[in-house]
């Protein structure tokens, strides 16, 4: 996998002040004690990510945890025909690699790949991951509280797929991609959107229209823009409030 190396200065560019004041644009590190993230700092490499990059691919083992600072990946689930389905989505707010919480480089059960260009991720050794977690500080608590929020996420998302309707994913789906990069637009085909919720390419087709004729978003040429939040929100299951709520509730609580 090809990435980009920058300086540990680039992570840190001088010592925070006292409390939970650091500035890194991945959430959970910026929630860390400062003297715990000036600490954990000099383990991190900053790469970039590409998109359709795969990070991890169901069971390899895994040997780098990422913390992205912008863009996101899905999670995904393979079935032996070769069709992928969404299980999450991660971005600035948490961490891909979650299994190294639990046990370390074991084969990863599933395929992380980049949706959105990252060209700020900080990434550090699975070693050196497990060592920080085995100091049973500030750190392991606020990883071991992510990954419970984490899996909260994927069974909400595995009721979601199996109750709700397509319009109403797909809608979660767009609120949670906007939540992370950050824009009203982003490149987005209907071929991934399929994959994404496990559908076929004319459902989607029947269904971004729905929510084009609500004038909700416009999708032109493989582009779509968000157009009326609210009525996203709106349209959208308790499953994009329910999962948003497990994810910020990590950071609050640090």
């Amino acid at each position: 996998m090809r990435t980009r190396r920058r300086k540990v200065s680039d992570l840190v560019a001088s010592r925070p002040p006292p409390g939970r004041a650091t500035s890194n644009a991945n959430r959970l590190l910026a929630a860390l004690p400062a003297d715990d993230y000036v600490r954990v700092a000099p383990l991190f490499e900053n790469v970039s990510l590409k998109l359709k990059q795969i990070i991890h691919r169901a069971g390899d083992p895994v040997r780098h945890v990422y913390f992205p600072g912008s863009g996101f990946c899905s999670v995904l689930s393979t079935l032996d025909d070769g069709r992928m389905v969404e299980v999450a989505t991660v971005g600035r707010e948490g961490m891909i690699g979650v299994s190294a919480v639990l046990c370390g480089a074991a084969p990863e059960a599933t395929v992380a790949m980049v949706q959105a260009t990252t060209p700020v991720c900080y990434r550090i050794t699975t070693d050196e991951f497990r060592n920080e977690m085995n100091r049973r500080g500030a750190f392991s608590i606020l990883l071991a509280r992510y990954a419970h929020a984490y899996f909260g996420f994927v069974m909400q998302s595995t009721a979601c797929n199996a109750v709700h309707s397509i319009e109403q994913r797909l809608a979660r789906w767009l609120l949670t991609a906007q939540d992370r990069v950050d824009q009203n637009q982003f490149p987005l085909t209907q071929e991934f959107v399929a994959m994404m919720l496990g559908t076929t390419r004319p459902t989607v087709t029947i269904v971004a229209g729905t929510l084009q004729r609500a004038g909700l978003i416009t999708y032109r040429h493989g582009h779509l823009t968000i157009l009326d939040r609210e009525g996203l929100e709106n349209t959208s299951c308790e499953c994009y409030r329910v999962v948003t709520g497990l994810l910020d509730a990590v950071t609050r609580r640090a």
